[in-house]
């Protein structure tokens, strides 16, 4: 068993799972959580197969007691969380005047909301030990509003100044707080189906490489603590920005 776990909330077949992938080969239990748990069979199946643990949870991470479920119970019977990373997405385009309350409220619970908690629990089991990382999944729309993504832009950028708030209070304990922009398409099976002409552009490194996103968020982790990374921006080298 390991002696340290990392949290991936949010992971499914792309990001989120290249992500636990990655760190379960450096020796974390991964522990990987969305809403329902049979969706990670096949990615838990992967981590054992290649040697790791992987732990899957079903949990809906805007539930307040679910998250605090979810960490005391890794706490109690799998590892220390040496990790945690929020990866829900929530993209969704809607013209403004056709964004209901429902709309815009679910996307920011989804996207903020449930970020807040899962970064709060982390910090409290990650300060009293002096150590931890916490990272943040954000997007283009975390740092511009685009037409038609008013909702999905309003929680990434609270997200972000969630993380920027959880940097500046517990940085000083310890804790490394980081923010990623994933500015451009990931090769995924929904970009591949929806977006055939961008994903034309994985054979010239058009798009993101989720592995490769992967490593980054590594090298967050394992940075040392004299030149910490706030904010990492990763795009594809044609990316307009």
């Amino acid at each position: 068993m390991s002696d340290k776990a990392i949290i991936v909330v949010g992971a499914g077949d792309a990001l989120g799972g290249a992500i636990a992938r990655r760190f379960a080969r450096e020796g974390f239990a991964a522990v990987v959580v969305r809403r329902h748990a049979d969706q990670l069979e096949n990615l838990v199946t992967a981590i054992r197969e290649a040697g790791g643990e992987g732990h899957p949870f079903g949990l809906d991470a805007r539930k307040e007691d679910e998250m605090v479920g979810l960490f005391e119970r890794v706490e109690r019977e799998i590892a220390p969380v040496e990790v945690c990373v929020f990866n829900i997405g929530a993209n969704v385009r809607f013209p403004i005047a056709e964004t209901t309350s429902r709309v815009f409220f679910k996307v920011w619970e989804m996207a903020c909301f449930s970020g807040f908690l899962a970064g709060r629990e982390a910090a409290r089991v990650m300060t009293p030990r002096g150590r931890g990382t916490i990272l943040f999944t954000g997007a283009t729309a975390s740092v511009r509003g685009s037409e038609g993504f008013a909702a999905f832009s309003a929680a990434k950028h609270g997200l972000r100044a969630l993380a920027q708030s959880m940097a500046r209070e517990l940085g000083p304990k310890g804790v490394h707080v980081a923010h990623t922009i994933i500015d451009g398409a990931i090769d995924t099976a929904w970009i591949a189906e929806n977006f055939p002409d961008r994903h034309a552009l994985k054979d010239r490194d058009g798009i993101l490489n989720p592995e490769h996103i992967a490593d980054a968020y590594w090298a967050l982790h394992t940075q040392p603590r004299d030149a910490w990374t706030h904010e990492l921006d990763l795009r594809p080298w044609m990316e307009a920005w």
